[in-house]
């Protein structure tokens, strides 16, 4: 294999310590809570892959990908197209995170499974390699990804990008770099071509436009095609994310020096990032999940009172733009999308259903009268003492017209630090999500052969489920 020219480049440099930390790990030597976290979140995504073939932007998009795209070897999760590496890991990138149903790390506020398992899965399953190789991979982008988002402190989405569809070019870069068996020296290119390939304008918030569900996809599109060009000499950026007009300043730009850069590499293989994503319970954007929760706290106490006369929910400010504002159009969202962004949605139908699941996103569901008329009495206002991002908190309360005032406070969303999600209850999620198209004898084939892989399982054995 070919490497990178000789560069007046001093190193280390971020770009390096991601690469070698990558490069040289290896799935029978991940600790075992890495190995197990590691797998319970790609039994969740799998399951988010199938469901959305339930909804109507799975059908154009995978079109789209499959017109544009080559047919190959890879799967794509619950279809019967066959692509090549790159467009299968497009199409399952847009899959599994159609629904924003997908895992989210609270301090970096990325979706980082999705920013690294489709490019593992087509590459893995292309090449012939093991669940371990797989895992190995895996692990290594989730490091990479996550460390890179953590470090601006929500910066991104306060520029308006939307962190996952910038660092999956990077994440899907160091994945393909360590499953093409690339040198390090050549993972540091892939990831310096990840800098003029990484975008992700949040302007899909507007009309609830399908893009962001295409970011995931196409970062891994990208960060594979990156580890191809370095893999056969192409000359690449050896700094793509300190040097002047790079990543963080270009993308930050006179936030630049709030990035907190060496935290990026501090620690790397003995304090592991990933530990800390959380699985999500519910199908809405995570900034909603404490308020959601709160409401749900008080479902029943609701039935027992006269009518609603205003709720005021609660939130980090910095969530407020994106789920809460303008406050007009979040009353009323058009379609699905728009009301997984609506905090007044969404606590509307947890207060008066007592639940909230991908039914509560169907389309009669939208339209129905009674939630939609206490949404109106919805106002969102800053949590104060909020510890955002850490944890995605939130606080309801709700005043009835008899003056009496119920509140509660979700200081950490279930899913997260020392409320995460147990392996029943992401068994439990992954049979309400793939189960909506999967007949119970397929949904346990599948289910037992993700639980039970080991490290020497080829990875085919598994794929071979995936398809249709």
């Amino acid at each position: 294999m070919s490497k990178l020219p000789d560069t007046p480049v001093t190193f280390p440099n971020i770009a390096e310590q991601l690469a070698r930390f990558a490069t040289d790990l290896r799935g029978e030597e991940l600790p075992p809570a890495v190995w197990a976290k590691s797998v319970h979140h790609i039994v969740d995504a799998i399951g988010l892959g199938f469901a959305s073939h339930h909804f109507p932007f799975a059908a154009p998009g995978l079109a789209g990908i499959a017109a544009a795209g080559a047919t190959g070897e890879a799967c794509v999760i619950g279809s019967p197209l066959r692509l090549s590496a790159r467009d299968a890991a497009m199409a399952n990138g847009y899959l599994m995170h159609g629904l924003d149903f997908d895992d989210t790390h609270p301090a970096s506020i990325v979706h980082p499974t999705v920013a690294c398992l489709p490019a593992a899965l087509a590459l893995a399953e292309t090449r012939d390699l093991s669940w371990g190789e797989l895992l190995a991979a895996y692990a290594g982008g989730m490091e990479t990804c996550i460390r890179l988002g953590q470090s601006v402190n929500g910066g991104f989405h306060h520029a308006g990008f939307h962190a996952t569809g910038l660092l999956s070019h990077f994440s899907a870069a160091v994945v393909a770099s360590r499953l093409l068996g690339l040198s390090a020296e050549q993972c540091i290119g892939a990831q310096g071509i990840a800098a003029s390939t990484a975008s992700g304008v949040q302007v899909f918030l507007e009309n609830g436009a399908w893009t962001k569900r295409l970011h995931p996809g196409w970062g891994a599109m990208a960060g594979i095609s990156a580890a191809h060009l370095v893999q056969q000499g192409f000359k690449a950026p050896l700094r793509p994310y300190e040097g002047k007009f790079a990543f963080f300043e270009t993308h930050m730009q006179t936030h630049v020096g709030e990035v907190d850069f060496a935290s990026i590499a501090k620690g790397l293989g003995e304090r592991w990032t990933l530990l800390d994503t959380a699985i999500k319970p519910y199908p809405v954007c995570h900034f909603i999940h404490g308020c959601a929760e709160a409401a749900l706290q008080l479902h029943a106490e609701l039935l027992t009172r006269g009518p609603v006369a205003r709720i005021t929910c609660e939130l980090p400010e910095a969530t407020l733009p994106i789920v809460a504002e303008p406050a007009a159009a979040k009353a009323v969202p058009r379609s699905d999308y728009e009301a997984k962004f609506s905090a007044p949605f969404v606590v509307a139908a947890c207060l008066l259903k007592g639940r909230f699941g991908l039914k509560e996103l169907e389309d009669d569901s939208l339209v129905d009268a009674e939630t939609l008329a206490l949404t109106q009495r919805v106002r969102c206002i800053k949590e104060e003492g909020s510890p955002f991002p850490k944890y995605f908190s939130g606080a309801l309360t709700v005043e009835f017209e008899t003056g009496e005032v119920l509140t509660r406070r979700v200081p950490v969303n279930l899913g997260s630090g020392e409320r995460a999600l147990t392996r029943e209850d992401i068994v439990t999620k992954f049979k309400g999500t793939a189960g909506i198209v999967l007949a119970p004898t397929r949904l346990d084939a599948v289910l037992g052969a993700l639980l039970e892989a080991r490290p020497d399982t080829p990875v085919r054995a598994i794929t071979r489920l995936l398809g249709q």
